[in-house]
């Protein structure tokens, strides 16, 4: 009888320990992270924050993306990308027959450009080319990075409903719009987040905030591991490629065109 008991305590035991680390996974699964500075909490709705979490949580956690420091990928084969997250250096590579390159500070404004093979030297002209630079960076990184930006300054972000991506998967689908930020304030995005996997599996863009009809809607496939963290590069017609994450580069990247 004494053996039974005992037994039986072993048997509470782990089922205990295997209780408290399911609570433990699923908790960690929707672990909240800090919004950015200006983040629309107000208007946001608590369901949609929590989806926020949870697609954070399954592309590598909020750790893993604020410690990553060097991305590079190439936009639909029409440019290439460096990226600090650091200092917020970008380098841009167009990919044409002529040598383009812009290297801007997306937070100061400050840096380079050559066209044609030529360092820009007019004040006039390297301020609409740096302008340029920017929102390129503002349009690119979006189209790679977004799943990480629900909470980011100037967002508002909503649950919008229950629905099915293209391929007829289940997904809560989020609102997401923007207020006094980006080129292009007044879009407005549906953003379909797998039930299962909690990661991004398509979007809908719209022009505008009151629009009924997308633009287009594309997916968000065939995520791959990059450094500690999960990026997308499959849109359907187009793909990001060349997609890379960076401990170090050459020191001279951002300083020489």
């Amino acid at each position: 009888m004494r053996k039974i008991l005992i037994l039986i305590s072993i048997i509470a035991l782990f089922a205990a320990c295997d209780s408290s680390s399911k609570m433990t996974k699923s908790s960690s699964s929707s672990h909240a992270y800090p919004p950015s500075e200006d983040f629309d909490l107000t208007n946001s709705d608590t369901k949609a924050i929590l989806i926020a979490n949870q697609v954070m949580n399954a592309q590598g956690g909020y750790e893993n993306w604020k410690n990553t420091h060097y991305i590079t990928w190439t936009f639909f084969g029409e440019r290439t990308l460096l990226w600090d997250k650091f200092t917020g250096d970008v380098r841009i590579e167009m990919n044409k027959d002529l040598k383009n390159t812009i290297i801007v500070n997306i937070n100061t404004g400050i840096g380079k450009a050559e066209k044609d093979g030529v360092e820009v030297t007019d004040k006039t002209e390297l301020e609409k080319l740096l302008n340029i630079g920017k929102s390129v960076w503002i349009n690119d990184s979006y189209w790679l990075v977004m799943p990480f930006k629900l909470k980011d300054s100037g967002v508002t972000l909503k649950y919008s409903k229950e629905g099915k991506t293209e391929d007829g998967n289940d997904a809560d689908i989020l609102e997401l719009t923007f207020k006094d930020v980006g080129d292009t304030p007044d879009n407005k995005y549906e953003v379909f987040v797998d039930k299962s996997t909690k990661l991004v599996t398509q979007w809908a863009f719209f022009k505008t905030y009151e629009a009924e009809t997308a633009q287009f809607i594309t997916p968000w496939n065939d995520y791959e591991s990059h450094g500690k963290i999960l990026l997308s590069g499959n849109r359907g017609k187009g793909n990001l490629t060349n997609i890379a994450v960076r401990e170090s580069v050459k020191e001279t990247v951002f300083r020489e065109l």
